[in-house]
């Protein structure tokens, strides 16, 4: 008999309660590990921020702000001048303050102040007026089911298009791998249409590390397969909650994984499974 999502082979399977909703970070972590999904939406377990992703946040942050001044204001200046007070922001997180000790701070900063540089060499920010930052986007795509995420920037023309921005403070990833980071764009447009109406004009994943751009132009087509693809690891998800049996998939990415320690593939116990209540 194949071990349930605790790690116990031969126990009754756990019923675990549907959360209704999905958000791309979500679908993928279930694509890349079920096991990773149980434990950061069921379990709920703490995963504190790494530097990586504290750096992200902080520069989300400063281009987040720098579209608060007015147009001609937004230079690079000003945008790296924004760099100090958004990681004091941060900061107040212990867990942030702790990721970057006093003495660090200077090149921490700075680190953040040339990832701003290069989305400047990338973009204007004084040609782009935002229609919404960091905007939450919701549909309820089937009975069981919302999909949600939140939008970095959804840019719209005069002419009604529509374009979603996302920044990447990372490298942009290999040819192999550019559909798997598109997906997350494409479920954004897929709400974004069936909220709306409108199919966006284009998708645009923003590489800072690296000073590259992936785009993509989505079809009705498209974004319906994107649909059934997400119906269809709807049903996976669906089905894993029934059984209990959240198994984990060990690949590269188990480096980088903070739930490692819990991992039955790394000799590692899971916690018991929380059943659903009656």
């Amino acid at each position: 008999m194949p071990a349930n999502g605790d790690g116990a082979p031969g126990q009754a399977p756990a019923q675990v309660g549907m959360p209704g909703r999905l958000s791309p970070s979500r679908a993928g972590d279930f694509t890349t590990c079920p096991l990773l999904y149980r434990f950061r939406s069921i379990d709920r377990l703490p995963e504190p921020p790494t530097r990586a992703t504290a750096r992200g946040t902080l520069v989300h942050l400063v281009l987040e702000r720098l579209f608060d001044a007015e147009s001609e204001k937004r230079t690079l200046d000003h945008a790296q001048s924004l760099v100090a007070g958004a990681w004091a922001t941060l900061a107040e997180n212990p867990d942030y303050a702790a990721l970057v000790p006093e003495a660090d701070e200077a090149g921490w900063l700075a680190e953040a102040q040339s990832l701003v540089g290069k989305y400047f060499q990338m973009e204007d920010p004084a040609r782009v007026e935002p229609h919404h930052r960091e905007s939450p986007v919701e549909f309820q795509v089937a009975d069981d089911l919302v999909l949600r995420g939140l939008v970095d920037r959804m840019d719209v023309d005069d002419d009604g298009r529509v374009v979603i921005v996302d920044y990447k403070t990372g490298r942009a990833p290999s040819q192999d791998y550019e559909h798997k980071a598109m997906f997350q764009m494409r479920f954004y447009a897929l709400v974004v249409w069936r909220q709306t109406g409108v199919i966006p004009s284009e998708l645009r994943l923003m590489y800072l590390s690296d000073g590259q751009t992936l785009t993509d132009r989505p079809t009705q087509d498209d974004l319906m397969a994107t649909q059934r693809r997400v119906l269809a690891l709807w049903d996976a998800i669906k089905g894993a909650h029934r059984s209990g049996d959240f198994r984990p998939r060990p690949s590269v990415l188990c480096r980088w994984c903070h739930f490692m320690s819990l991992c039955p593939a790394h000799d590692g116990t899971p916690p018991p499974l929380p059943r659903q209540a009656p």
